[in-house]
């Protein structure tokens, strides 16, 4: 992704989040570059830089990439089953925007303990996808949660439930590392705090290349409860670090994107941000 300062990456946003509900309008899969401009209140010239440093890559492929029927596409095209991962791109361009992720997960009796003696520190950015808010211990990133579509004070009290007994602190200085790690491709360190079974399902997540995608019934297969499917997408709902941990690279097997914790605007802007870079990486036919 192009270096944006933080109010830049918040003006993109609100843009792409813009150009997702006109593309959604009856008439918006045949909009012209100029339409779509003009409704954003942009010359098509300017409309065009800023989708560039967004995504790299044209607005006309970007309102490819953010139609509903991507998901469809990509489950078609570039579907992972996880039992053969490492055949579709583990390294080289498949991999190119995934970040060397180390973690380490809470243990089955610290889990239990709902965060009681765990202290998080968290703070508030602007990030690629919106107002982001993340949370760390002292072993690593332990949430990342996306706010546009929900509101700031839901998406704080939801990760705060998540571990209702630990201690929060706001201090935007000691997470701001974690989180431009995790945008910019630095050696994040995870901390998993969830259920094993939770957890199982976050390491599967984990394995599925940048630029494809899976299903909910192959990560059941993939964690050995085939017939967990239900359970499988509790757990992904449940993902405590969103991106890092790539629950919008799980699907429905008709293609359908299913939910997303965080708004589906945000899972679609995901999947084509990623699809545009993997396409971008490819080697020249």
């Amino acid at each position: 992704m192009p270096s944006q300062t933080p109010l830049e990456q918040q003006y993109y946003w609100k843009l792409m989040r813009r150009a997702i509900e006109r593309i959604d309008a009856e008439d918006g899969r045949d909009l012209s570059l100029e339409a779509i401009a003009a409704d954003a209140g942009l010359s098509p010239a300017h409309f065009q830089r800023v989708f560039s440093r967004w995504a790299g890559i044209s607005p006309k492929r970007v309102q490819q990439y953010l139609t509903l029927d991507h998901a469809r596409r990509l489950l078609s095209e570039r579907h992972t089953t996880l039992e053969t991962a490492d055949a579709v791109g583990l390294s080289g361009a498949g991999r190119l925007h995934d970040l060397f992720l180390r973690w380490e997960a809470m243990s089955p009796g610290e889990y239990a303990r709902k965060g009681d003696g765990l202290t998080l520190r968290y703070g508030w950015f602007d990030g690629p996808f919106g107002r982001t808010l993340a949370m760390a211990t002292d072993r690593g990133l332990a949430g990342l949660a996306f706010a546009e579509e929900v509101g700031d004070a839901a998406a704080l009290a939801d990760m705060k439930s998540r571990w209702p007994e630990a201690t929060y602190i706001e201090d935007e200085a000691a997470v701001a590392p974690f989180m431009e790690k995790a945008f910019t491709g630095g050696g994040a360190k995870l901390h998993l705090i969830g259920a094993p079974f939770q957890i199982k399902v976050w390491e599967a997540l984990m394995q599925v290349p940048t630029g494809h995608v899976t299903t909910y019934s192959d990560l059941a297969r993939a964690i050995g409860a085939p017939k967990a499917v239900r359970a499988v997408g509790t757990a992904v709902g449940r993902n405590p670090i969103s991106w890092l941990i790539p629950c919008h690279r799980a699907l429905r097997k008709t293609g359908a994107l299913g939910g997303y914790h965080w708004g589906l605007p945000v899972k679609r802007a995901m999947l084509a941000w990623e699809t545009l870079e993997t396409d971008a990486a490819r080697p020249a036919a």
